[in-house]
């Protein structure tokens, strides 16, 4: 046997290996979070919906499920009180809002992440920059700039609200997206006769729409939650959206006890967000992971 032989170094196990018993502890400890609070969102959730099918009366009993179902609180929460009026308004400033956001950020994202140009670090760390900075120290400048300039208590106003304060997260996000993209067909797209604006919108632009989707479903949830923006810049009843409306809702509460009623609201502030997580998890799941593998 040769030297060379003696010398070699057997391969070492990794830790999992190692220590079996370590593994199956670590699992365990995390199985048990994960399960313990998937149970109270059920839970939670569960008690929500049967409180919104209950009556007043039955809500402070200590039965879980309803005796009857009561159908009509979802009818006086929408038409009543106006929760339809107020699903409406968040429905045209969240659609709005994100239209102009990816028009905006699609293309800035796309030139951060493939052009090269004095500038472009600093472009780039400023738009970053923005993700740190706490949401309570714009509530002034901006409210005092909309003020000036006639935009508070609008719709432009509240949809520039929308878009400018989500405008970090989502170039950051399309920016690591697109760089996992193949510059290869980019490339050759150029090289058939395409400019650069074609190559983007015929080429990239089809290629990047898990990253598009995903934004898009990442500043839907987030906008349609809002609520300290509309606080500040929306006055008009009319002109509420829909987290808004139920915090006025639950302030009527100390008249008028409507306690069903208002779980019958949140059970409509909370259905376009379940919908999107059951239908929409998985691609939204894949294009956060594509984009943050970097090619």
């Amino acid at each position: 046997m040769t030297t060379r032989t003696l010398l070699r170094p057997y391969p070492q196990a990794s830790v999992a290996e190692a220590y079996p018993a370590r593994r199956w502890v670590n699992r365990a400890v995390i199985y048990l979070v994960l399960g313990t609070w998937s149970l109270f969102l059920i839970y939670a959730l569960g008690w929500i919906l049967s409180s919104s099918l209950k009556s007043n009366s039955e809500i402070s009993s200590a039965q879980f499920l309803p005796s009857q179902l009561h159908l009509e609180n979802y009818i006086k929460a929408w038409t009543t009180l106006n929760m339809g009026r107020y699903t409406l308004n968040s429905l045209i400033y969240v659609s709005l809002s994100i239209i102009l956001l990816l028009a905006v950020c699609t293309p800035a994202a796309y030139v951060l992440s493939r052009f090269d140009f004095q500038g472009k670090r600093w472009i780039t760390n400023l738009v970053i920059s923005g993700m740190g900075i706490p949401t309570p120290l714009l509530f002034l400048p901006l409210f005092v700039l909309f003020t000036r300039l006639h935009l508070s208590n609008t719709v432009p106003g509240i949809v520039l609200t929308y878009v400018g304060v989500s405008v970090p997260f989502t170039v950051y996000l399309l920016t690591g997206f697109f760089a996992t993209l193949p510059k290869e067909m980019e490339e050759a797209a150029v090289m058939d006769g395409c400019s650069s604006l074609k190559a983007f919108w015929y080429v990239m632009l089809p290629l990047a729409q898990p990253g598009i989707l995903t934004a898009a479903i990442l500043n839907f949830i987030s906008m349609w939650n809002e609520f300290q923006w509309a606080l500040i810049f929306v006055n008009t009843t009319g002109l509420r959206t829909i987290s808004l409306g139920l915090y006025s809702m639950r302030n009527a509460m100390h008249y008028s006890a409507d306690w069903a009623g208002l779980y019958a609201g949140v059970v409509l502030v909370m259905i376009p967000t379940i919908i999107l997580y059951v239908f929409l998890s998985e691609r939204m799941i894949a294009g956060i992971t594509m984009g943050s593998i970097k090619s």
